[in-house]
């Protein structure tokens, strides 16, 4: 979520992939982007019988966490990192409290979620499985090849980071960081705001990342 920039357009340049699997075939021939379908279709290999890996309902990927599930609009089915590596923790700001984020990620018609949210108290809720690709960043590429992780807040409010907060989240982060061996840095650890094409300003500029990185590290 987080605060928009007044001046850019809003929109997640993602969609779901069922739509554009059905028609990239006749998309391709029609404009002629064969390279475009190939793409397409070599992300696609997981959905054959027996190939994509074994799902249980309700199960978490951080151990702790609270599971309550996002709207399938507003994410994408995939079978990472064997589709799409994971090299990215984009870090959020809902602007609003905890109840109304969850809320509009169960929304169908808001079209975008991030696979955690961080309470204020340092409650972890999930919402989409790692292995799915969250409309969260604004930016396919970066949805792709990330985890989303949102915190309750203001992004002008600098109360809103919690001590509760920062050590949650960077236990959440340096798991993630582990299991997919992401580099414990500005380069991979990242804000909305940095994502290519973003028209958010969060984390803000009260978010420590000093701190946030330091505690990741010793995590």
């Amino acid at each position: 979520m987080g605060e928009k920039r007044a001046d850019t357009a809003s929109g997640d340049s993602d969609r779901r992939l069922g739509r554009r699997a059905l028609l990239v075939g006749g998309v391709a021939a029609a404009v002629g982007t064969a390279a475009l379908a190939r793409d397409e279709l070599s992300h696609l290999w997981w959905r054959l019988p027996g190939v994509e890996k074994s799902r249980v309902e309700g199960a978490v990927d951080f151990r702790g966490a609270r599971w309550v599930a996002a709207s399938p609009a507003n994410y994408r089915r995939a079978d990472r990192p064997d589709d799409y590596p994971i090299d990215r923790v984009v870090i959020h700001v809902t602007q609003g409290d905890y109840k109304t984020a969850v809320k509009v990620f169960q929304d169908p018609a808001h079209k975008a979620a991030a696979h955690y949210i961080v309470r204020a108290d340092g409650r972890i809720t999930q919402l989409i499985r790692e292995l799915d690709v969250a409309f969260h960043a604004g930016n396919r590429e970066y949805n792709e090849r990330s985890v989303g992780i949102e915190h309750e807040g203001f992004v002008e409010h600098a109360s809103s980071f919690t001590d509760a907060m920062y050590a949650s989240s960077a236990r959440l982060t340096a798991a993630i960081c582990r299991r997919y061996g992401i580099p414990v840095d500005r380069e991979h650890i990242i804000g909305h705001v940095e994502v290519p094409g973003t028209d958010h300003t969060d984390p803000g500029r009260h978010w420590d990342w000093d701190r946030y990185l330091g505690l990741v590290r010793r995590a």
